[in-house]
């Protein structure tokens, strides 16, 4: 497992960011996300082997948002 952070635009407010974790949480191989609509981020545990940064990057812009890797 690794930690990996994502700089997430266009969060409106704290639901957008429960939307992400529970969008994210689905995939198999995420063990945990933490996403903070203030600090415009989210924290993601995950398994590299099951879950690629861009399949991250692309389950993020599915729920609404854009994503990048700081």
């Amino acid at each position: 497992m690794i930690k990996k952070k994502f700089k997430i635009t266009g969060m409106h407010c704290s639901s957008c960011a429960i939307t992400i974790d529970m969008d994210l949480e689905d995939l198999d191989g995420v063990k945990m996300s933490k996403t903070s609509y203030a600090k415009a981020e989210t924290e993601i545990e995950f398994d590299p082997e099951k879950v690629t940064d861009s399949k991250v990057l692309e389950t993020i812009k599915k729920s609404g948002y854009e994503a990048s890797i700081p």
